[in-house]
């Protein structure tokens, strides 16, 4: 007989948000927060809300004291994986895979997650059906504003994606830019690279940013006269 499944940690809820899923550059980065019930209240004391809401030193004194009240936790997603993604129109299901394994992992009562599917309620059955646990999935849009455990996963992912790209930023010696499309250092950075034929691991290659980049190839020689 198989091993009997670890039981749910009953009074224990986890906030699940992601950061970086519409950069060129670099990881996408899944982060949750596990903390029980009884110490909720304590998110709102150490100043919680939503990462986009805080400034960059704010969100990491935070991530550096949420371990006095709970469980940080994360996975990264590296770009190769969310290419092969795109390629066949998954990038929510990876996500939804990703924050069942961050389910599976700590294995929650309930877990809350920041929705990234139109249809929340279809997200959030997805999670559950991946994390193959007994644990309640609530999936909202915003959760990460309305929900404070969700503000926390998403300054764990927030600031964990942040540190990433500064890590790039040193080991390629370059200004990166924020590393979104929108971004005009970004795209700078991206066309020299691509302009030198390189096809490095932290670029996301299936971006449309990075294919309107891609230097035109000439014609061959026998194109030429055809």
């Amino acid at each position: 007989m198989g091993e009997a499944p670890a039981a749910l940690r009953t009074g224990w809820v986890l906030g699940i948000d992601e950061a970086g899923r519409g950069p060129v550059l670099g990881p996408l980065v899944v982060g949750g927060f596990l903390l029980r019930t009884d110490r909720l209240p304590d998110l709102a004391r150490l100043g919680v809300r939503d990462s986009k809401k805080l400034s960059p030193a704010r969100r990491s004194a935070i991530f550096e004291r949420l371990p006095e009240i709970g469980e940080r936790h994360h996975i990264v997603l590296a770009p190769s994986e969310i290419d092969r993604a795109v390629r066949v129109g998954g990038l929510n299901d990876l996500e939804a895979r990703s924050f069942a394994r961050l389910v599976r992992r700590t294995r929650p009562q309930t877990a809350y997650v920041d929705a990234c599917d139109t249809d929340a309620a279809r997200f959030g059955r997805r999670v559950r059906g991946y994390a193959k646990v007994p644990s309640e999935v609530v999936a909202r849009h915003k959760a990460d504003r309305d929900l404070l455990v969700v503000g926390a996963a998403s300054i764990v992912a927030k600031v964990l994606r942040d540190r990433a790209l500064e890590r790039l930023r040193v080991a390629v010696g370059a200004e990166l830019g924020s590393g979104y499309p929108g971004d005009a250092r970004t795209r700078a950075f991206l066309s020299d690279v691509l302009r030198r034929g390189e096809r490095p691991e932290y670029v996301r290659h299936e971006w449309r940013t990075t294919k309107e980049l891609m230097p035109r190839r000439g014609p061959t020689p026998l194109e030429a006269f055809q």
